[in-house]
């Protein structure tokens, strides 16, 4: 790996962990084992470095989310299927995403929230919601739920429990209520996903 991709890991680290606001060229530069003026060398300042990590990082994640997604036509068990995996594989091989996007998106005032808004949202929000709509028209979705917020309860399904794994993999360790189950990791997220949001998605039919 070179050098800026090796800087641009140790933003992405502190990032995650103390927010942009909250993070200092020093801060990086400490993290990377450089000088600041490093930094300033192949980046020139903060604002021109949160841009390379979003143009270089963040939206190439976007896109490979949303590839198979397009594949999968408007067929709703198959959108959900392949961004639920899809999101999985992107936690499991970038964990930093969760927490960066519950401080930088979600939070008020989160530097990444125009990001969302401008760029992510055409490519993955409005397109799935487009899809399940389409669906839903074709009577193939659960005529109860809104499209929109289905796409709002997959990103709360996934992101958000991949964020908090810390403490609630804590709080069911041990007890009754883990007793004879498998330890909650990621494979155990996504069938528990799947199985919920597939179930409900159903159209339930009159006798």
């Amino acid at each position: 790996m070179d050098q800026r991709a090796q800087l641009l890991d140790a933003a992405l680290a502190c990032f995650s962990r103390t927010g942009i606001a909250g993070t200092s060229l020093r801060a990086m530069a400490d993290e990377a084992g450089v000088t600041p003026a490093l930094l300033h060398y192949y980046f020139g300042d903060k604002s021109r470095l949160v841009d390379a990590l979003v143009d270089e990082r963040l939206m190439p994640l976007f896109a490979r989310l949303r590839a198979p997604m397009q594949q999968a036509g408007d067929d709703p068990g198959a959108l959900v299927a392949a961004f639920v995996g899809g999101m999985t594989a992107l936690v499991a091989n970038n964990p930093w995403l969760p927490s960066l996007w519950v401080r930088e998106v979600l939070t008020e005032g989160g530097a990444l929230r125009e990001l969302l808004v401008e760029r992510v949202a055409p490519q993955i929000p409005v397109l799935l919601a487009g899809r399940f709509a389409a669906a839903q028209r074709a009577g193939r979705l659960n005529p109860d739920l809104d499209p929109r917020l289905l796409v709002v309860s997959l990103v709360g399904l996934t992101l958000f429990p991949a964020a908090g794994a810390p403490i609630w993999q804590r709080i069911f360790a041990g007890g009754d209520a883990g007793e004879g189950l498998p330890p909650l990791d990621a494979d155990v997220l996504q069938r528990h996903t799947l199985a919920l949001l597939q179930g409900g998605m159903e159209v339930h039919r009159a006798p």
